[in-house]
């Protein structure tokens, strides 16, 4: 039974993944990333991450999906106003692609066997105070750097009438 569950989040995680980037309707997008979430969040529940499964779900599911799907939506991207690849795009995203594909088994081949580290029970109190010690920085960069590009979305999506010369 667990193989089964397994392979059913796998399949909804990786096939609602592959349907984020190639679908063209920016909405349903935002969409299947949201289902993509839910099958890593079934994964972390399997692997008795329950705590880990919970954040994403609260947090990226909630939050940020919810901050994409107001900016596609405040942007008005309607498919139809959508350019057609080109050879070029086609190429930048094929050598973007190998460069991923590359780096990723640099990285995996550099990170060899180590002993897991002993770490503290996975309560909330323990979560909650590296949280807010060790890798305070970094969450309150990402609230910033999404601030600014909901800032940015606000101004680029604001309809601005012509100006007229004053004389």
């Amino acid at each position: 039974m667990t193989n089964v569950l397994f392979y059913t989040f796998t399949l909804l995680t990786l096939v609602s993944a592959l349907l984020v980037v190639v679908n063209k309707n920016p909405v349903n997008g935002a969409m299947f990333l949201l289902l993509s979430l839910v099958g890593m969040a079934g994964l972390f529940v399997m692997l008795d991450a329950a705590l880990l499964a919970f954040v994403l779900i609260l947090v990226y599911a909630g939050a940020v999906v919810a901050l994409f799907l107001f900016i596609i939506m405040l942007l008005d991207t309607r498919p139809e106003h959508l350019k057609p690849f080109t050879k070029m795009s086609i190429v930048a995203a094929t050598l973007g692609g190998l460069l991923l594909f590359l780096g990723a088994h640099v990285i995996g081949k550099s990170v060899g066997p180590t002993a897991p580290p002993a770490f503290a029970a996975p309560t909330l109190k323990n979560f909650a105070e590296m949280l807010f010690t060790t890798y305070l920085l970094p969450v309150q960069l990402v609230g910033f750097m999404l601030l600014i590009a909901m800032l940015g979305v606000i101004v680029l999506s604001k309809k601005f009438a012509p100006v007229e010369d004053a004389k």
